[in-house]
């Protein structure tokens, strides 16, 4: 593990974590906070987060990292959804981290869910901003219209990737893997997942659709929240705000800090 002390403050640390055949580019804030392990969207970064890291401010030990073959991460040759949730492990472990409060965006919400159900013992609580919503939504996609649009977007990912919305990875691999985010969330696949849970859990929903979405879908997919948060008493809908799914950190990134502190109560910040 490399290690770079490139930022200002004498505690954060930045550098590259190996893990299996590549890298993971991590920034810890370190300090005696609680620590929380932030999960990026699909295709986003660590910076996706500056805004809900600078609402909490310096009394939270704040750990990000760039999922596989996004931002500075390395590529590889398994991009499937268990080594994401592996990773969360790999990062806090490479950190000398035993227990945080995890927070995932979007795709990164399934990771934190997954990891948050697995390990209660190594988990503060759990927030879940526009993610992790049980919903059997692969059913009404036609799959290999999903991989020719996936193809024929070919040629914008070397762009998407400049403005930091993109992966290194084939358009194959971006199919695959949204593929397999679908089958994830199914409802009888998730739902116990979620059932399990016995942390503190917040969700943070957005309002209207998202890149990709049709018509009410995006809404009819958070509905199924309710039956969640019926089932489990640890999960509650902390807040839904006028934002849409991509810009949810951005402008309500107040909100989502607040989840995190209800989430870690009274010790807030301070262990």
């Amino acid at each position: 593990m490399t290690n770079n002390r490139t930022h200002p403050t004498d505690t954060t640390w930045t550098g590259m974590v190996p893990v299996d055949d590549t890298t993971l580019a991590v920034t810890d804030t370190g300090g005696p906070g609680i620590p929380v392990l932030y999960v990026n969207g699909h295709v986003a970064t660590q910076k996706n987060w500056r805004h809900v890291i600078a609402d909490l401010g310096p009394e939270w030990r704040h750990i990000t990292y760039d999922m596989r073959a996004r931002g500075k991460s390395g590529t590889s040759a398994d991009y499937s959804f268990e080594t994401n949730v592996a990773d969360v492990d790999a990062v806090l472990a490479a950190r000398g981290v035993e227990r945080a409060l995890v927070i995932g965006w979007s795709y990164g919400a399934f990771v934190a869910a997954h990891f948050a159900s697995r390990n209660p013992d190594r988990t503060v609580g759990a927030v879940l901003v526009e993610g992790a919503q049980p919903h059997d939504w692969i059913d009404e996609v036609d799959i290999e219209a999903m991989r020719k649009l996936w193809r024929r977007l070919g040629w914008m990912m070397p762009l998407m990737r400049a403005m930091g919305m993109g992966a290194r990875m084939t358009a194959e691999q971006m199919a695959d893997s949204n593929i397999e985010a679908g089958e994830i969330a199914r409802e009888r696949v998730l739902g116990p997942v979620m059932d399990n849970i016995t942390v503190p859990t917040r969700y943070v929903n957005a309002s209207g659709s998202s890149f990709g979405s049709k018509g009410d879908s995006q809404e009819r997919i958070r509905a199924s929240l309710h039956k969640v948060v019926e089932r489990n008493p640890n999960i509650t809908i902390h807040a839904k705000v006028p934002s849409n799914h991509g810009n949810i950190l951005r402008k309500d990134y107040r909100t989502v800090a607040q989840a995190v502190r209800e989430v870690a109560g009274p010790e807030g910040g301070q262990h």
